[in-house]
């Protein structure tokens, strides 16, 4: 993208989310829409081929109202130290996303694993020093050492997916307050740690146990002593599964300040949220967990469908739990140049803790779809990785666009499912491509 487009990706992206049947006839010249399949012609063709540096050979398919994903992105790298070309939301807490072509790797790199804070994260992180107190509902409260863990339980190694479940959000029309993260609140690096479960078996869970709460040494953004920015949970039945760990390393080495370190969860396939990072502290419940970020709307959906913009009742608000099938191309990067009539498509597909079955890719707006190849998880809780060579019938703008089918037959959709806090945007990913021929 050249710089005037960057300058001005701000602008047009909220004109489109604002006036989304307008925008194409401000911004394009003349707009016709027979049946929402979006009909460009004459001079609304002419300047957004020109825009988009080439003739768009499916323009008949183009869906009216939607902002190209030539101008879908356009976020600014900046370093933070220890991590590699991260977009920052948010300075307090911090919070920082990856561009899906930083994504690539089949497992990410420490320093391209996005941030996800929601207060003052702790300085005194002395893995010699650290300890973990399981104690509530069980038999026998252990105050264990990161030493204590790796003596006492088996460590084991494991691929694992954590996303925000707010991924996504800043695709929302009317918009959801909260970080507005595009596509890169998602990472799948190897995380070394024990099982979560191994542990709360050896502290003797009672019966009776609902929920675990779990808790963390940073601290609120107020500065309060005792006040927590963060304290969720899991149901028993879910904190007993073989593929949660309380890790203290990540891709072989001692994890990242703002990702945790020197101990945290990692629990795939649910809200990274669940994930709770500097973790001192997991009591086992006869409730469901009502910590901080646990209660009212936050992490939590209306239990039917409802209409963008419409308000819910508190009371008419569930509990997020495993996040929906969802794809992300990360090869070729978005707004570049093809040069040729051949492109390796690549990228990763996810579906909570399901399994991917199928990823198809289309190139002309939705209307026809091509199967990609698909690999197996490495092991539960990892992403699969698909790839795909498409060929372009002739020069012009292209966008490609990913969908995942899960185990269950459940599809990614077209159209966003849309709720007051943005959560759970699963839609198509798209990248936009210039074929020269």
């Amino acid at each position: 993208m050249d710089d005037r487009k960057h300058k001005n990706h701000k602008g047009i992206y909220e004109y489109y989310a604002k006036h989304p049947e307008s925008a194409d006839e401000k911004i394009f010249g003349r707009v016709s829409y027979p049946d929402r399949r979006g009909f460009l012609k004459g001079a609304g063709l002419a300047t957004m081929a020109a825009v988009l540096g080439g003739a768009i050979p499916f323009h008949r398919n183009m869906p009216a109202g939607i902002i190209p994903a030539a101008f879908a992105e356009g976020l600014d790298d900046i370093m933070i130290e220890g991590k590699e070309g991260l977009t920052v939301l948010n300075d307090r807490p911090m919070n920082a996303e990856t561009p899906p072509h930083l994504l690539n790797d089949d497992i990410t790199p420490t320093s391209r694993h996005f941030i996800r804070n929601n207060g003052i994260p702790p300085t005194a992180v002395n893995p010699e020093h650290w300890t973990l107190t399981i104690n509530g509902l069980v038999d026998k409260p252990l105050t264990l050492s990161i030493g204590d863990l790796k003596q006492n339980f088996d460590v084991v190694e494991q691929q694992l997916l954590v996303e925000c479940g707010g991924n996504g959000r800043a695709f929302f029309d009317p918009k959801a307050k909260g970080n507005q993260w595009t596509y890169g609140a998602v990472a799948c690096s190897n995380w070394t740690g024990v099982r979560l479960a191994d542990v709360l078996k050896a502290a003797g869970v009672k019966d009776g146990a609902v929920y675990t709460a779990h808790y963390g040494a940073d601290k609120h953004l107020s500065g309060e002593e005792g006040k927590l920015p963060i304290s969720r949970g899991l149901p028993i039945a879910k904190a007993m599964g073989s593929e949660n760990l309380i890790a203290f390393e990540q891709n072989g080495k001692p994890l990242h300040p703002m990702n945790g370190a020197p101990l945290r969860l990692v629990v795939p396939g649910w809200p990274g949220s669940c994930s709770q990072k500097w973790l001192t502290r997991i009591q086992v419940r006869d409730q469901i967990h009502d910590g901080p970020k646990m209660t009212g709307t936050a992490y939590r959906v209306p239990n039917r469908p409802i209409a963008p913009g419409e308000k819910v009742a508190n009371e008419d608000f569930e509990i997020i739990e495993r996040m929906p099938v969802k794809s992300l191309i990360t090869s070729p990067q978005t707004n570049t140049q093809v040069h040729g009539s051949e492109v390796l498509v690549r990228g990763h597909a996810w579906s909570g803790d399901r399994k991917v079955d199928k990823v198809q890719v289309s190139i002309d707006f939705g209307a026809t779809w091509m199967d990609a190849k698909l690999s197996a998880p490495s092991n539960e809780g990892a992403w699969q990785t698909f790839n795909t060579k498409v060929k372009f019938p002739q020069a012009g703008y292209y966008e490609v666009w990913a969908k995942a089918i899960d185990d269950h037959g459940i599809s990614q959709p077209f159209a966003i499912a849309w709720n007051p806090k943005g959560y759970l945007n699963n839609t198509f990913h798209r990248v936009a491509l210039v074929v020269k021929g």
